[in-house]
């Protein structure tokens, strides 16, 4: 056993039986390298990485590569998801010298933290045009030793690099950002055309493989439908989930999605299933539910969050992270099905074939040997060729399915990643809170709420605002640790706004406020109106940096954008919008160029080209009508409610309804005359 026996993240106590000398990132691992003034390994990935599974089975188990690591280098290793902060610095670094990144990522430092060489998976022996990882281990011994002055060079020039790498995207100077108007329908329309062009007219979503599901860029489609009655974007938008939901990415027994496919199609999905994405996802569905009153969408929300509340949610309301893709040293193990194994729990051989027509099930596999359940053809469209009402039908499947989960059940299971992180468990919270004034259903309010309290209670680090990032519990005893990121702060405070508006306590409310005056005080860099990913009392980085990039997850940046926009009008706080504008300004360029990597701050945009609604709902059946007026879309708005008046708050101030309910809807504080239905103010709203 190593010294990662005595961490808490998963995916560091997998390598705790390592022969390799691993450190955590810890000071004392630099201590080390500085006196003894050898180079620094740091090895970065997570618990459900398919590849960091297959470098540890082929190199760090091996006892002679261990042996060469041990005795030339000190050794970090380093779960992505609980310190995003090294992987960003290290990963640009990939980036920057190879052309690409990925997972393990494996970089070689300075004994003072700073890059000289980055690479991702090296295989035991020489192979797919790269040396084997015990020869790369002998070169950089060598190369340190020998070239040390080239290692400190590299090592300077590319720490300038990354300090560089956003100013790509970023308004240059005064004059430039004085010249521009982002805040025109123009833009909108530019990032519109560019989005289009990528669109997969066939199947949906972006680009060709691997497909991952888009959900920003989605999220926007349907807003700027909402704004422009664009019918593509729309179009697109129930196209795309359409077939996702149909697809082998989502878990056709047990709902959820995976995070990426391998194909086109959506077909073959890579198997693990993480809760940020589901997240993404849910709020989406909800949304776009709202809009089309589909079934399908209704029902993958459902299915989605059955799978969380059943897999994913520990005993006190807390969120995990992640479900492996891998089981028996197996990717999809867990997931696939022969054809003989669905025959075996259908009633009859027609059920079979009925069954194993719609789910895509062939009598060879249709992966690998395999069969992944998906739905070539929508269920009605599969109805008409069986001359049956789709109602029959799945009368007929469901009891099947019940069966193959069942089967399912006593697999040995992928592995779970337990650890709770507040950014994703934010994103998962507001997740609920969508899904809850979608669909109404009272449970979704309730996981929404106490997840939140959960977060409140076991993430305090201080008592001025601060947070931790990553929680788990260990034989009984609360563990959390890691000071908090701008993801954590901006996702947190988008949910205590979420639920506030879902439950109209407003404690929540209080909270974002809180937090966001933290946020600005600690990662702020008021000469460029952005902010960092770290906060300015962190001290173990070599450097600290910029986000701006909506990939997998959203910017922290972007996402305070939106949070700025919304509580400047639930406070009345002119300058929380000024800075969203002044946070758009500089990155207007990258958004109109890139808009797939640059989604949520696109979204933000439309909300300044298209400004806000302020409502507040006062009197007796405030949280009836709230509940109402939140099953319609009406993603440009901010809603305050409450029994009576409340000079605490702008928009509650002097609201005297006589003991009975109103409804005020405003522009920029400037209000149409109180409405007392709901009919009455979507009229105001559309």
């Amino acid at each position: 056993m190593n010294r990662l026996q005595f961490e808490t993240s998963p995916y560091l106590l997998q390598h705790a039986h390592n022969p390799v000398d691993w450190y955590a990132w810890k000071p004392e691992a630099f201590e080390r390298a500085k006196k003894e003034d050898k180079p620094i390994l740091v090895s970065i990935g997570y618990s459900t990485c398919h590849w960091c599974h297959v470098m540890e089975r082929e190199s760090f188990e091996n006892a002679d590569v261990a042996a060469i690591m041990n005795e030339n280098f000190i050794n970090i290793k380093v779960d992505r998801e609980e310190r995003p902060d090294v992987d960003h610095i290290y990963m640009e670094a990939c980036v920057i010298m190879t052309g690409s990144g990925g997972w393990p990522l494996n970089c070689f430092l300075t004994p003072d933290g700073r890059p000289f060489l980055a690479g991702t998976y090296y295989p035991p022996l020489a192979a797919f045009n790269r040396p084997s990882w015990p020869q790369l281990l002998h070169h950089v011994t060598d190369v340190y030793r020998n070239r040390r002055k080239d290692v400190e060079e590299q090592a300077s020039r590319l720490i300038g690099n990354i300090e560089q790498t956003n100013s790509y995207f970023l308004a240059k100077n005064e004059a430039e950002l004085s010249g521009i108007n982002p805040f025109n329908p123009v833009v909108l329309h530019n990032v519109f055309q560019t989005l289009k062009k990528n669109f997969d007219l066939q199947d949906g979503g972006f680009g060709a493989a691997p497909k991952f599901p888009g959900s920003m860029a989605l999220q926007f489609l349907l807003d700027y439908h909402h704004f422009t009655g664009e019918k593509e974007a729309l179009e697109h938008t129930v196209f795309s989930l359409d077939r996702m939901i149909r697809g082998g990415i989502y878990d056709q027994l047990g709902g959820g999605f995976a995070r990426y496919a391998t194909d086109r199609a959506w077909l073959v999905p890579h198997f693990e299933k993480m809760l940020y994405d589901n997240a993404l996802l849910v709020g989406l569905l909800s949304d776009t539910y709202k809009v089309t009153q589909q079934p399908i969408f209704r029902r993958a929300i459902e299915e989605t969050l059955g799978w969380i509340e059943r897999e994913m949610t520990s005993a006190d309301g807390g969120f995990y992270s992640a479900l492996d893709a891998d089981s028996e040293g197996e990717e999809g193990k867990f997931y696939v099905w022969s054809a003989e194994e669905i025959a075996a729990v259908c009633p009859s051989v027609e059920d079979a074939a009925l069954f194993s027509s719609y789910y895509g099930v062939e009598p060879l596999g249709n992966w690998e040997g395999h069969n992944i359940l998906w739905c070539p053809l929508p269920l009605a469209a599969f109805a008409v060729e069986a001359g049956q009402s789709p109602e029959a039908l799945e009368a007929r499947f469901a009891p099947i399915r019940t069966q193959l989960m069942a089967v399912r059940d006593e697999r040995i299971r992928p592995g779970l990643d337990d650890k709770i992180l507040l950014s994703w468990n934010a994103l998962m919270a507001s997740a609920y809170a969508k899904a809850y004034t979608a669909l109404g259903n009272e449970t979704y309010k309730v996981a929404a709420l106490r997840n939140v309290d959960f977060l409140l209670e076991k993430f305090k680090r201080d008592e001025i605002g601060g947070l931790y990032h990553t929680y788990k519990k260990v034989k009984d005893q609360d563990q959390a640790q890691y000071a908090a990121f701008l993801d954590d702060y901006a996702y947190f405070i988008a949910a205590l706004i979420d639920v506030y508006e879902i439950s109209l306590e407003t404690r929540y409310l209080r909270q974002a406020a809180d937090l966001t005056e933290y946020t600005l005080a600690h990662f702020l860099d008021d000469t460029r109106n952005l902010f960092y990913f770290t906060s300015k009392d962190q001290q173990d980085v070599v450097l600290r940096k910029i986000e701006l990039y909506d990939n997998a997850l959203p910017s922290g940046n972007s996402s305070m954008v939106q949070n700025l926009q919304r509580l400047g009008l639930l406070w009345g706080k002119m300058q929380y919008i000024e800075l969203a504008a002044a946070m758009l300004k500089e990155m207007l360029s990258g958004l109109e160029r890139y808009p797939s990597s640059f989604a949520r701050w696109a979204n933000a945009l439309i909300y300044m080209v298209y400004p806000m609604h302020e409502v507040a709902i006062v009197g007796p059946e405030a949280e009836e009508l709230s509940r109402e007026l939140q099953k319609n879309y009406i993603p440009n708005k901010v809603l305050m409610g409450a029994l009576e008046a409340d000079d605490t708050f702008p928009l509650l101030a002097g609201r005297q309804t006589q003991g009975m309910t109103q409804i005020f809807v405003c522009q920029n504080y400037t209000c149409q005359l109180p409405v007392s239905t709901t009919a009455e103010a979507l009229a105001l709203l559309t």
